[in-house]
């Protein structure tokens, strides 16, 4: 039971996640495309984008119901409404190289909730294993 609670715990924090962003030099904005994969667990995204507009597709949620509005994109940086067991927040992920992105829950509210205390100070490293 208790590596199921610290999995878990993981996984709620590929979608609320908080830490300070790392700052990328170049702009790797044409680089968002591909199926990315929560470093460390099964968890893993689609992400296209067009426009300026990002799409996540889910592919593997692990067993996680949540959901997602289309987000920016503005050059390294993302921006996505996320929304997950009465959580409600917002993503910020930055690229940092052209296969590594740094996610992080730039809100989460409300903040009693245990899903933002267990993200609060935690991020989540996402690596694009297939570019599209």
């Amino acid at each position: 039971m208790r590596l199921f609670t610290r999995w878990r715990s993981l996984c709620l924090l590929c979608l609320l996640a908080t830490a300070t962003p790392t700052h990328a030099q170049e702009d790797l904005s044409q680089h968002w495309n591909g199926v990315w994969n929560s470093e460390g667990t099964l968890f893993a995204i689609g992400v296209q984008v067009a426009d300026g507009i990002l799409q996540v597709t889910q592919i593997e949620s692990m067993g996680f119901e949540w959901s997602n509005q289309d987000g920016k994109v503005d050059g390294n940086i993302v921006t996505v409404a996320v929304e997950y067991a009465g959580v409600t927040g917002i993503i910020q992920a930055e690229l940092v190289d052209a296969n590594t992105a740094v996610a992080f829950a730039a809100t989460c509210i409300p903040e009693f909730m245990v899903v933002c205390a267990l993200a609060k100070g935690r991020q989540a490293v996402f690596r694009r294993v297939e570019p599209d």
